[in-house]
């Protein structure tokens, strides 16, 4: 390859991982380390801040610097990170992400090349978000930043996490993988206050700290994270509600987004729903955005919160406008 593209491919090597040893980069260019040497200084000189890592056999890394370089993506990273952009925009799971998200994408879709353009305008045009209510606490974005760097550098970090009863612990964990489960975030972990494996709700933790030490290997929760926070999420205590509703089995399961083994049919026009949620809020507040006839047949304390959302919607329609055509009529 060129000098130019051998130098364009250096700096992607290095903004693709923390640190590279001297002699990977040789092997991966097919140069000499003399060279590589050469090319670094060449970034130097270009405003990029390499430094030199320490060790046995030397390395190099790409540090913050005072401002963001460009970075080098290949085709279908620039289509995953438009694509990913636009959900961010439409709202998702990140807590305060959406205007930035929309600015990204502008400066992204200026520089994407036509034929990317043309995949990621046809994948916006044919894609159509299903509105809903609220779905929760969301995740800070910043504490996701932080967490994903920890699962890519196997460094360990201290957290607080508060737990469903609302007590709080200090945590130390060795970071594996972030998990989006629905509207959620999960962090898979090894907590070494535990000596065990737990997945941690992203929403429930605050103030992660990395701690500069670096986690032995240790063999990851068998079938995956995913699979791992699936069976946490299953053992975890969750509030059961049963409901009659006056839908087709199928509709209310699309619908209600929940699977088929939730769902058991009645009759063509009814059907039992047996649901679990984080709380029964969440529960009455999605079965009532449905629009659709139903009873409960339990928990009464379903009942409850639904009888005094009932309750709010009655009291916030008949008070009728006020002065001026406002919400809300005075004396």
């Amino acid at each position: 390859m060129s000098p130019s593209e051998r130098l364009l491919r250096l700096l992607s090597l290095l903004q693709a991982r923390r640190a590279w040893s001297g002699p990977e980069l040789c092997e991966r260019l097919g140069v000499s380390a003399r060279t590589v040497r050469r090319d670094i200084g060449r970034l130097r000189d270009l405003g990029y801040p390499v430094h030199a890592v320490p060790g046995a056999a030397g390395g190099y890394g790409l540090a913050a610097g005072a401002a963001m370089p460009p970075l080098l993506l290949d085709d279908e990273e620039a289509v995953a990170i438009a694509v990913g952009l636009q959900a961010a925009a439409a709202g998702g799971a990140v807590e305060g992400i959406g205007e930035a998200s929309v600015r990204a994408l502008a400066k992204l879709q200026q520089v994407l090349p036509a034929r990317l353009r043309r995949r990621v305008s046809a994948l916006h045009a044919a894609t159509t978000p299903l509105d809903g209510p609220p779905a929760g606490p969301r995740a800070d974005p910043r504490t996701l930043t932080v967490l994903a760097a920890a699962c890519r550098d196997r460094e360990r970090i201290r957290f607080t996490y508060r737990r469903a009863d609302g007590t709080e612990s200090a945590r130390v964990a060795e970071p594996h993988g972030l998990v989006p489960a629905g509207r959620r975030w999960y962090l898979v972990a090894f907590d070494t206050g535990r000596g065990a494996w737990r997945s941690f709700r992203v929403d429930r933790l605050t103030s992660p700290r990395p701690t500069g030490v670096r986690a032995a290997p240790r063999e990851p929760p068998a079938a995956g994270p995913a699979a791992f926070v699936a069976r946490s999420r299953a053992r975890s205590p969750r509030v059961s509600a049963v409901l009659r509703v006056h839908a087709p089995a199928a509709e209310l399961a699309d619908r209600f987004r929940v699977s088929g083994t939730e769902v058991q049919a009645v009759d063509e026009r009814t059907c039992l729903l047996r649901t679990g949620a984080d709380s029964l809020e969440w529960t009455a507040l999605r079965i009532a955005y449905l629009d659709l006839d139903f009873e409960v047949q339990g928990p009464p304390e379903l009942t409850e919160r639904l009888t005094a959302m009932a309750a709010r919607l009655t009291r916030a329609t008949a008070a009728g406008p006020g002065p001026g055509g406002k919400p809300g009529a005075g004396g």
